[in-house]
């Protein structure tokens, strides 16, 4: 309905998940490249848990689309099966005809196939949604099924996605064999108020709009608190809220359109409504999408953007380069000339909690599909700050990390916590202010990165004489990284992930 009057091409809040809007922000990409490995290069059972609405099932799609082609997928949609119906579903999955045979001659025949399937050098994992609604039975048979190996190679790779009711299930007693495979464990975070700015902004660029941020500050504000940064919910008000606008023939996205559209939605704002008109608009809201679903314009004049069901089984295409290579000590450099003096943030800042350590920006993921090396310039003489301001931690951290490239061997690691697709060193600034106060300064990399024209940093961890070490050291980070972080081990030599 509103399409041509903001000029976008797609609904851009649609509740379907459609992967040309996966939002790579707020830890969803950092969750992604993990899955990536952990499937493509460990064993273990992983566990995904986030709220309703908080992006599972559009996260579970995205990594369908990635996995490398050597990874056969079979998702599992309907988690109310009976432990026959999963394992039929699984071996119709895998191109198996069981019907009407009994659960043991199903075992084996799994088996056999996972057998020939490992020698060929092919992996298969099953993606098990909503799997918090799975009964216990079903469970234990999914459990059984991943104990399937050959010599001391496992044939199988689990991973549950489902709300946090799953802890909850997994905690009983006759689970802890279930729990105790588990070895990857990762959380969906709500959308902080930030992130739900550049959220709103990215879905409206991915369906065609060009114009200005058409959302208002105190509009973002709101809608972030009566979603509660649940993306879903986002993506209800945010709909309904350009609805209204469309009906009062303007452009911009205030605070009386959201509460309209919170009001459709029954959701409690947090605030009175300011004045009669906002209790009228919401009507028309209502109205006005009851008389286009009548008539098919709202969703029948659109075009879907991708399809609503998940194939069975799907080998998806190699999984992109999302990592851009590491710069050469020169580039280094330049970027610690390029970095303006950033006034000192008070000692309170150093104090903040743990979450709002994700406030630093992750890629798009757009961003990670195209990556090229920042252009070499030449290095920064050392009297760059003899005669100006004393140099900023990110300035001194920038420096080190040159001195760090300069001495790396062949198979030298890190850990990358996380990367940014755009430079904004008063953010880096204070993550690098929180990492002194947590005495962890000099563990802290920064490399300067390119992402399709898009100049960003990459924040390191460390160094490991492999990535081995790398990967043991990940045990070790401060529980604050590791909490707020998808930690990953990262190749200094060609600056690959081992996600890649």
């Amino acid at each position: 309905m509103y399409l041509k009057h903001f000029g976008l091409d797609s609904p851009p809040f649609k509740i379907t998940p459609v992967t040309d809007f996966f939002f790579s922000g707020a830890n969803r990409g950092e969750i992604l490249d993990a899955l990536i490995y952990a499937i493509t290069e460990s064993e273990g059972i992983v566990k995904v848990t986030g709220e309703v609405g908080s992006g599972k099932t559009m996260l579970c799609r995205m990594l369908l689309e990635r996995l490398p082609q050597q990874v056969e997928s079979v998702y599992l949609a309907n988690p109310s099966l009976s432990r026959e119906e999963m394992l039929y579903a699984i071996a119709d999955g895998l191109g198996l005809n069981l019907e009407g045979q009994r659960v043991n001659v199903i075992m084996q025949a799994l088996q056999n196939l996972l057998a020939q399937k490992a020698s060929e050098g092919k992996r298969v994992v099953v993606l098990v949604d909503e799997a918090h609604a799975m009964p216990l039975d079903t469970l234990e048979e999914l459990r059984l099924l991943y104990n399937l190996q050959v010599g001391d190679q496992k044939l199988l790779q689990l991973v549950l996605f489902g709300q946090p009711e799953l802890n909850e299930k997994l905690n009983q007693p006759n689970m802890r064999q279930l729990k105790d495979r588990i070895v990857h464990h990762f959380m969906m975070l709500p959308l902080s108020k930030t992130v739900v700015e550049s959220y709103l902004l990215f879905r409206m660029r991915t369906a065609g709009y060009r114009g200005p941020n058409v959302f208002s500050t105190a509009a973002t504000t709101l809608i972030g608190k009566a979603s509660n940064g649940l993306m879903r919910r986002v993506n209800i008000l945010a709909d309904k809220a350009l609805l209204a606008a469309f009906v009062e023939d303007t452009h911009n996205i205030e605070v009386r359109h959201v509460q309209a559209a919170i009001r459709d939605s029954e959701l409690s704002p947090h605030r009175a409504w300011s004045n009669r008109k906002t209790v009228a608009l919401a009507g028309v809201i209502a109205l006005s999408a009851a008389l286009l679903i009548a008539t098919g314009w709202f969703f029948g004049g659109v075009k879907s953007a991708g399809p609503a069901k998940l194939p069975v089984p799907l080998a998806a295409t190699p999984v992109a380069d999302v990592t851009p290579a590491a710069p050469a000590p020169a580039a280094v450099a330049a970027a610690v000339a390029d970095i303006p003096a950033i006034p000192v943030a008070s000692s309170a800042v150093i104090a903040a909690p743990p979450q709002t350590e994700p406030a630093v920006p992750h890629s798009s993921p757009a961003a990670t599909q195209q990556s090229e090396p920042p252009a070499q310039v030449a290095p920064v003489t050392a009297a760059k700050n003899k005669s100006g301001p004393p140099p900023t931690l990110l300035q001194q951290r920038l420096t080190a990390t040159q001195g760090m490239l300069a001495k790396r061997n062949g198979n030298d690691a890190s850990i990358q916590l996380f990367y940014t697709e755009d430079r904004q060193p008063a953010r880096m600034e204070r993550f690098l202010i929180r990492a002194s106060g947590l005495g962890k300064l000099s563990e802290i990399y920064v490399l300067p990165i390119k992402v399709n024209g898009k100049e960003g940093f990459r924040a390191l961890y460390g160094t490991y004489p492999d990535i081995k070490a790398a990967s043991a050291g990940m045990q070790q980070l401060p529980e604050r990284y590791r909490k707020a972080f998808t930690p990953l081990p990262y190749l200094l030599n060609g600056a690959q992930t081992v996600a890649d």
